[in-house]
């Protein structure tokens, strides 16, 4: 009974190593790729921050690095600000480790 089932399974799983791939990568990636997501924001947020501080009122390099580089920033400056600004709370930071 138990060789049966097995046996069928392992047919269905030879038959889609698209599947196979999937819980591959979720059982051994998916956490590392959702921590390294998490690590290049938090750089991405410290670097937009030192070079952009005095658009929130923090200025810490002058402006003229930071004129030069504002064509490439254009793009996620918006989202940025807006995320910087926002008002945090506790769960916040307690809602992402659960």
């Amino acid at each position: 009974m138990i060789r049966k089932l097995l046996s069928s399974l392992a047919a269905r799983l030879k038959g889609s190593p698209k599947v196979v791939g999937e819980i591959m990568y979720g059982l051994m990636f998916h956490e590392v790729v959702l921590v390294m997501k998490k690590e290049r924001g938090r750089l991405d947020n410290l670097f937009m921050l030192v070079i952009f501080g005095d658009l929130i009122g923090l200025p810490l390099l002058p402006p003229y690095y930071s004129l030069r580089l504002l064509p490439h920033i254009i793009p996620s400056l918006k989202t940025w600000k807006r995320g910087v600004l926002r008002e945090k709370d506790l769960t916040d930071f307690v809602a992402h480790d659960l």
